[in-house]
Order: C-alpha cells, then sequence, then structure tokens
C-alpha cells in the first residue's frame, strides 16, 4: 500500500476478507497495535495472505481453514493455531473438520505436532464454550 489515504484494490479486499475471516474485534485490535515499525508488515499480509490467498476463488473459506490450521500446526505456531481455530466460526470449518485436519497433521508431519494442535483446539474450544473470546495473535 503506497499511499496510506488510497489503499489499492488488493488491500481492500484483503481487508474485508481479513474482517470476515478474523472478525472485526480482532483485526480493530491488530490494526491499533500497529506501529510505524511493524505497519509495513500489517499492510503486507493484508494484501498478500489475505487480499490475494485468502480472496482467490477455487476452494472454500471452510477448506482454507483446515489447510491453514494443519500448516500452522505442522510448524508449530501455536498462537496462530489457537487464532485460525477461533476463526472456524466464521468460515464454516467444524471441529470434526479441524480433527481431520489434525489427524494429517499426524500423519504427515508428525504425532507431537498434532499432539500439541489438538490441546490448542481443545483449549480455545473450552473457552469459546465458556462465552470467552479474542486473544492471539495480530496477524
Amino acid at each position: 500500500m503506497a499511499d496510506a489515504r488510497s489503499p489499492s484494490d488488493r488491500y481492500r479486499q484483503g481487508m474485508a476478507t481479513r474482517r470476515r475471516v478474523l472478525g472485526d474485534a480482532h483485526v480493530d485490535r491488530a490494526s491499533a497495535s500497529a506501529t510505524p515499525f511493524d505497519q509495513p508488515f500489517q499492510e503486507m499480509i493484508t494484501e498478500g495472505a489475505w487480499g490475494t490467498v485468502w480472496s482467490r476463488p477455487g476452494i472454500s473459506a471452510r477448506e482454507r481453514s483446515m489447510i491453514t490450521i494443519a500448516l500452522l500446526a505442522a510448524l508449530g505456531h501455536d498462537e496462530e493455531v489457537a487464532m485460525h481455530v477461533r476463526a472456524t466460526a466464521n468460515t464454516g470449518a467444524s471441529r470434526e473438520d479441524i480433527t481431520e485436519a489434525l489427524m494429517h497433521v499426524a500423519v504427515y508431519a508428525g504425532v507431537p505436532a498434532a499432539n500439541r494442535a489438538f490441546k490448542i483446539a481443545k483449549h480455545v474450544f473450552d473457552k469459546l464454550d465458556a462465552g470467552e473470546t479474542g486473544g492471539g495473535s495480530h496477524d
């Protein structure tokens, strides 16, 4: 986004997709905490991850959610796993979908990675079931 006063179409699309998936409260927190140091990063992920990848046609938000959770779990990115598990409320991925994604993690990335991700998902679901929301990274 070269000029903050006139965001690119990809940035606008990315922000709309990011808000649809992660929710306004999460995106508002991430935006409010941005500083001149990390603002370029926030713009890059909004345009690249959200405006390009998450906004592509071809697979559903549910499927993207499952893929994202599996990849993040395989790579050990715990905060991001939690954030994307919370986001399934907006993407249509069910708890059963997450189980299936994490079963793939166990086979293709290792049982310890899947075990950790199952623990994270269970913790997130416990909080959601108790009516708690929020938390996580600034993605």
